[in-house]
């Protein structure tokens, strides 16, 4: 069974926008290059760079509580370390990651934006080799760094189901898959090998959805209730699976997906 990869994204600041890519090199055991590579940790949490952990994202800025941060259009420079916030079209603030000022420059700027529904200030927060994912180590996984895969025809059926269109983005998955895999068949995927471009993963969990998912990617907007959809249509509330990267190499926009 064969199908197409149709769209790659990273995020390179939880809780933050995507951006697209065309081509990405994976690396065993590890998620896309810069995916979730920053937090904004809230003023009550507790991060230890030299002894990172995982936290649950309740201790972020996210969007399951936070969802002005849609509001936000982001672009992270990999190269220079600066990160680019645009509200409404128009640029507000250019800063480095890379740089105490700059993190304290974008840590207050959206904290202003969220105001009292976070615990101020907030601070920018990274690792080396850490990722602040969602998921915790799944017990059948040799490393706690995945790859997020969804299936457009999934997404299609519960659009159809609740009679509205489904952004995919709201479900802020590295790569969208699209042609040749029935809706949901990917959940019963679990301990089997995806060939993806020129990289082979593994899969080892589905994807249980929460409240960021009701946010509308485009107006910051809660105004769908995506767990619910899916409990009530599918018996579920799942959607996509996540994959650990077994032996590494490049994948692009259009390349095939094959289960083995």
């Amino acid at each position: 069974m064969a199908t197409a990869i149709a769209a790659i994204y990273r995020y390179p600041v939880k809780g933050l926008s995507p951006e697209r890519l065309q081509r990405v090199t994976l690396t065993p055991g590890k998620c896309l290059p810069e995916d979730r590579r920053f937090a904004l940790a809230l003023a009550s949490t507790r991060f230890d760079p030299k002894q990172p952990e995982w936290l649950p994202k309740t201790h972020f800025a996210m969007l399951m509580r936070d969802e002005r941060l849609a509001q936000l259009g982001t672009r992270f420079d990999s190269a220079t370390g600066e990160l680019t916030i645009a509200r409404d079209g128009t640029v507000a603030l250019r800063a480095s990651l890379g740089d105490p000022a700059g993190c304290r420059a974008i840590g207050d700027f959206v904290g202003d934006l969220l105001g009292d529904s976070v615990a101020r200030p907030l601070r920018v927060v990274a690792a080396p080799g850490h990722a602040f994912a969602d998921a915790r180590r799944k017990a059948n996984a040799s490393t706690d760094q995945y790859v997020s895969l969804i299936n457009l025809n999934s997404i299609a059926a519960l659009a159809e189901t609740m009679g509205v269109p489904v952004e995919p983005l709201r479900f802020r998955a590295n790569v969208y898959f699209e042609r040749g895999v029935p809706a949901w068949e990917e959940l019963a995927w679990i301990g089997r090998e995806v060939l993806l471009g020129g990289a082979r993963l593994r899969v080892v969990s589905v994807i249980t959805r929460c409240a960021a998912t009701q946010v509308n990617p485009a107006t910051a907007a809660r105004d769908l209730d995506i767990p619910a959809a899916l409990q009530r249509h599918f018996g579920h509330n799942l959607m996509g699976i996540y994959a650990e990267v077994a032996a590494g190499g490049e994948i692009a926009a259009g390349d095939t997906l094959a289960i083995r």
